[in-house]
C-alpha cells in the first residue's frame, strides 16, 4: 500500500463536518489501523509515499508513483498494490499510471470522499475493497483499477462527477468494469485499448508544458498567446460540445499549431466523443481530436507522447 495524502487522510475538528479539513495528515499506519478486517484479506507492507492535498499533485510525483509501483511489482511476495489518493486528480493519476505501470499484478487506487473524522467516514470501506480488489486473482491485466463506492472503474474511463456524493465517481461512457461488495469481487466487462505491459509510454524525468485552455462565450487568445510565448509545447482545448472553440480561440491556435505547438480538441461536456473533422477543422488547422478521453486525460497522454518524441499523436488518441 502506497499512502499520498488526500481527503482518505483528510482530518478535522468537527466530526460534523466534510468541508475545512485539513488532507492528507493521517499516516498511513493510522489508516490501517482504522480497518482491522484488512488483515484477514493480505499481508499489507504500508509506505507513504506523500502527505498532500491531490489538488496539488506534479508530474515529479507521477514519476516517483510509477518508479515506485514497477519496482514493488518486480518482487515475488508482493501480489498486488493500492494507492490511496485524494479524489481532485485520482483521475490523472490513474491514468498515467494505466499507461506506464508495466506489470501485470493488479494495481488499485482509492480515496474518500469524506475526511477520517467525519460521521459516516467512506474512506475505511473504500481501503478494505480496495484491498480486497488488489487481492483478486481476477483482477491481474486488467490495466489500473479505481475501487470506489463498491464499484470498479477503469482508470481510463473514471471520472468525478460530483463535489461532495460518496458515489462521486462515474465512468459515463463505458459504465464499471465490476464491483466489490462484502468480500466478492465480480469483473462484467474488460478495457481494450492498450494498457500497462502493451502501453508504448513510460514516465519521464523532464515533463513537457501541457496546458489546458477552455472554450466559451466572447472567449480571448490572450492564454494561449502566453502559453506560446512562455514555452508550451501542447495546449488542450477544453471545447464546448464536440470540442468546438471560439473563432478567436481558433486563430490564435492555428498560429500555435503553425510555431510547433501540438494543440488537442477536448470538450468540457461530460460525455461523448470528440469525432475527428477532418477537412472542416483538424486537417486545416493541424489539430487534434481526443475521442472520449476529457481534457486532464488528454493533458495526461500528449505530455507522455511528447515525451516520447511521438510524431502521430492523431494514432496516440485514436489508440489509447
Amino acid at each position: 500500500m502506497l499512502a499520498t495524502g488526500g481527503t482518505i487522510a483528510g482530518s478535522a475538528g468537527d466530526a460534523s463536518k466534510t468541508a475545512g479539513y485539513k488532507a492528507g495528515v493521517v499516516g498511513v499506519d493510522k489508516l490501517l489501523d482504522t480497518v482491522p478486517a484488512l488483515g484477514s484479506v493480505a499481508r499489507i507492507h504500508a509506505e507513504q509515499i506523500a502527505g498532500i492535498d491531490s489538488k496539488d499533485m506534479s508530474a515529479a510525483l507521477w514519476t516517483t508513483f510509477a518508479r515506485r509501483i514497477d519496482a514493488l511489482l518486480a518482487q515475488d511476495d508482493i501480489d498486488g498494490v493500492v494507492v490511496t489518493h485524494g479524489t481532485d486528480t485520482l483521475e490523472e493519476t490513474a491514468y498515467l499510471l494505466h499507461l506506464t505501470v508495466k506489470g501485470g499484478k493488479p494495481v488499485v487506487l482509492t480515496a474518500a470522499m469524506r475526511p477520517s473524522t467525519a460521521l459516516s467516514a467512506d474512506g475505511p470501506l473504500n481501503l478494505l475493497n480496495a484491498v480486497t480488489v488488489a487481492a483478486s486473482k481476477d483482477a491481474g491485466g486488467k490495466g489500473v483499477l479505481v475501487a470506489f463506492n463498491n464499484q470498479i472503474h477503469s482508470a481510463r474511463d473514471v471520472t468525478k462527477t460530483s463535489m461532495y456524493a460518496v458515489d462521486a465517481f462515474r465512468s459515463p461512457e463505458t459504465g464499471v468494469l465490476g464491483f466489490v461488495q462484502d468480500g466478492r469481487v465480480e469483473f462484467q466487462r474488460v478495457a481494450v485499448r492498450p494498457h500497462t505491459g502493451a502501453s508504448e509510454f513510460a514516465v519521464a524525468d523532464q515533463w513537457p508544458m501541457v496546458e489546458i485552455v477552455a472554450s466559451y462565450a466572447d472567449a480571448s487568445r490572450v492564454v494561449v498567446d502566453a502559453l506560446v510565448a512562455a514555452g508550451a509545447r501542447g495546449i488542450v482545448v477544453a471545447g464546448t460540445g464536440n470540442g468546438s472553440m471560439h473563432a478567436t480561440l481558433t486563430q490564435a491556435l492555428a498560429e500555435a499549431v503553425k510555431r510547433g505547438v501540438a494543440v488537442v480538441r477536448a470538450s468540457r461536456v461530460g460525455s461523448g466523443h470528440v469525432m475527428r473533422n477532418g477537412a472542416a477543422s483538424d486537417d486545416a488547422l493541424g489539430t487534434v481530436s481526443a475521442g472520449t478521453l476529457n481534457p486532464y486525460k488528454a493533458r495526461v497522454l500528449l505530455m507522455l507522447a511528447l515525451a516520447a518524441s511521438t510524431n502521430d499523436l492523431q494514432r496516440i488518441f485514436d489508440t489509447y
